[in-house]
């Protein structure tokens, strides 16, 4: 007889918790696009299309609206976490793009998580950030989710602020703060530190921020790059010059890539933590060069669109 054979271990998994919604976007030239988007759903998206296996645990209607979600997310070999389609309907964000290709936000939406949310055991990373970490009912559902991965995962957040939804900078203060000294990587925006504290320093911010908790900070300047800011280091790298067709999604695509660098880095996981802590100059360079490749890539193009693996490998 012979013997069964061992069964294979669960590929690594990266779990992204937030909203995925339906952006309508109004262009400076007066067309209408309407595209599935959602800052988290598009980090899981910039994930799948880096050959990265990842889950959203998300919100979404069984409506034509959720249908689109789900196929835009098959499409880059997303999965859909169990109840993610428990919403009533699916979540609407309008954008307006000015002539500079630059957003404004309005939504229609509500936010909550699936009443049992199982963490995968391979689960190597736990990214969330933006609406669904502020936005209740579903931000403390978030939070528990964050403190129950821990312990086996790395813990990752994106403000991405929505001032639309989130009210005052005094208000989300405290509450970003929190899940910054909890989380283990964070990426930020100039446009988001420049709301959250008017007129401060950012390189203070962030290193303020970095001691709080997180291994590693990142700060992101559009055109201008990106800063770093570890226990030991401040780096600084340029972005590439493309023409912009718009903005939107550029921050999710320099989050997933971020997330893609530390993975190829063997730095995810809990048990990577103190290398984590520990990242050397020339790593962080690398995966941080890697980001703003990644960010030009997708704001080149229209909409939430950002590049595959291929695309980034050189052909001969």
């Amino acid at each position: 007889m012979t013997p069964p054979s061992p069964q294979q271990p669960a590929e690594p998994l990266a779990l992204v918790v937030g909203e995925a919604l339906i952006d309508v976007v109004h262009r400076a030239d007066g067309t209408v696009d309407e595209h599935p988007g959602g800052s988290p759903a598009n980090v899981a998206l910039t994930l799948g299309r880096l050959d990265r296996r990842a889950q959203l645990l998300a919100w979404i209607g069984t409506d034509s609206y959720g249908d689109r979600i789900r196929g835009w997310l098959s499409g880059s070999h997303v999965e859909l976490a169990p109840g993610s389609d428990g919403a009533a309907s699916t979540s609407i964000a309008t954008a307006h793009l000015g002539a500079d290709g630059g957003a404004t936000y309005d939504f229609d939406l509500t936010w909550a998580l699936p009443a049992d949310v199982v963490i995968p055991d391979e689960t190597v990373v736990v990214h969330t950030g933006s609406i669904a970490a502020v936005l209740e009912p579903g931000a403390a559902g978030v939070r528990r989710v964050l403190a129950a991965a821990r312990p086996r995962a790395t813990v990752t957040y994106d403000p991405n602020i929505r001032p639309t939804l989130m009210g005052q900078p005094g208000d989300v203060r405290p509450v970003v703060e929190s899940l910054v000294a909890s989380a283990d990587v964070v990426k930020v925006s100039d446009e988001d530190l420049h709301w959250l504290y008017p007129g401060a320093d950012l390189d203070v911010v962030a290193t303020r921020w970095q001691r709080s908790g997180p291994a590693v900070v990142v700060v992101t300047y559009g055109g201008d790059g990106a800063v770093a800011v570890t226990a030991d280091h401040r780096l600084e790298v340029a972005a590439p010059r493309v023409e912009v067709a718009d903005t939107v999604g550029a921050g999710d695509s320099f989050m997933g890539a971020l997330l893609h660098g530390l993975w190829s880095a063997g730095l995810l996981g809990a048990a990577h933590r103190a290398q984590l802590a520990a990242i050397d100059e020339a790593t962080l360079t690398a995966v941080l060069e890697q980001c703003v490749k990644v960010a030009a890539i997708t704001v080149s193009r229209a909409g939430a669109n950002p590049p595959r693996l291929r695309e980034l490998t050189p052909t001969v």
